[in-house]
């Protein structure tokens, strides 16, 4: 028998098997795209074990029979949905969760990261921005005892705001590895709890520190070269000013009116869901809410810097509510002179040196 014989007999048989299997796998029907509303109602009754065609109805977002009153108590999972950035469709809330935890959590911590870096690096490089007169031991009232009042519940309350929901936010991604589960859980859950009932009393604050310093902080002649020209104050270069410079207003204007009062009206929705909100509503309420927050906690970081240890004296300000005439020449040019030519009341006295 030659090679050519071996060869064939095997091959041939080889090939009768094959072939047959083949060609029924290229007859096979590709999948169907989508069934029809009368091919699923057919396939509950044959196929009675099928649960395909349920969490289709589930994902639909329609909602079916409950007798637990709500809005959406009769929508078990959410309708499809996709935020900004994501590629792909998915449960709206599980697509809320991802925008949560990626951008919103990644740009914001950012955010703080690199607005702390800054405020060290003016503090160690260039220090802290001092008096070039001596104070004269003459006081004048910078802020009264309602306006303190104002300023510093507003500002605790922020602050415990702050730190709470940074733990809220940030808090796995930081504390959780150092400190442990069992720490990091008791720690949350004291922080969504602070958070929750600090919230109205700072809604409350607000309210009457705006009311209080609206006055003040509206704009004026000379503020848009402050603005232009403001950044000299950190080597020294003082700039003429009202009462409040152009930088503390838009402070006031854009971080304690608008974006406190974003923060605020959305904590408030999610606060109390008794006015049946929907699911989305809340999750769209919640990205509102840390947009708006964690930028004027990067706000309130350089204002805390500023009224702190950045420039001399100017906690002593708020805290007693005078300062020195060195002071308010220095800074407060424009209102130092309205004050001493009788334009703006404000009391004034005698004390041996600057409040610090």
């Amino acid at each position: 028998m030659s090679i050519r014989s071996r060869v064939a007999g095997p091959l041939a048989i080889a090939l009768a098997v094959a072939l047959p299997g083949f060609a029924a796998a290229q007859a096979q029907p590709a999948p169907a795209v989508q069934s029809s509303a009368t091919e699923q109602q057919q396939r509950r009754i044959d196929q009675p074990g099928n649960n395909a065609p349920v969490w289709r109805d589930v994902h639909s977002g329609k909602p079916n029979y409950t007798s637990i009153p709500g809005r959406e108590a009769g929508v078990l999972i959410q309708p499809q949905a996709r935020f900004p950035g994501q590629d792909a469709t998915s449960t709206a809330g599980e697509a809320w969760r991802k925008f949560r935890n990626g951008p919103v959590t990644v740009y914001g911590g950012w955010l703080v990261v690199i607005v702390l870096v800054v405020l060290a690096a003016i503090y160690f490089g260039l220090g802290p921005v001092r008096l070039k007169e001596k104070p004269t031991g003459r006081l004048l009232q910078r802020f009264s005892a309602v306006e303190r009042w104002a300023h510093w519940s507003t500002a605790i309350s922020f602050c415990l705001m702050a730190a709470t929901g940074l733990v809220i936010l940030f808090g796995k991604h930081v504390l959780l590895p150092i400190i442990g589960y069992t720490l990091f859980a008791w720690l949350t859950t004291l922080s969504k709890y602070l958070h929750n009932f600090v919230g109205p009393l700072f809604f409350i604050s607000l309210l009457c520190m705006i009311v209080i310093y609206a006055r003040d902080n509206l704009p004026a002649k000379g503020d848009g070269t402050w603005l232009a020209n403001g950044w000299k104050i950190l080597v020294g270069i003082h700039l003429p000013s009202g009462r409040f410079n152009a930088g503390e207003k838009v402070y006031f204007w854009a971080g304690v009116v608008v974006l406190c009062l974003i923060s605020a009206v959305t904590g408030f929705v999610m606060l109390f869901p008794n006015f049946e909100q929907l699911r989305t509503t809340m999750q769209q309420m919640n990205i509102i809410h840390v947009v708006a927050a964690v930028p004027m906690i990067a706000m309130a970081l350089g204002h805390i810097y500023v009224g702190t240890i950045g420039i001399e004296g100017s906690y002593g300000n708020m805290r007693d509510g005078v300062t020195d005439e060195s002071w308010a020449k220095e800074h407060h040019e424009l209102w130092y002179n309205e004050v001493k030519s009788g334009k703006v009341a404000a009391e004034s006295g005698a004390a041996p040196q600057i409040q610090h």
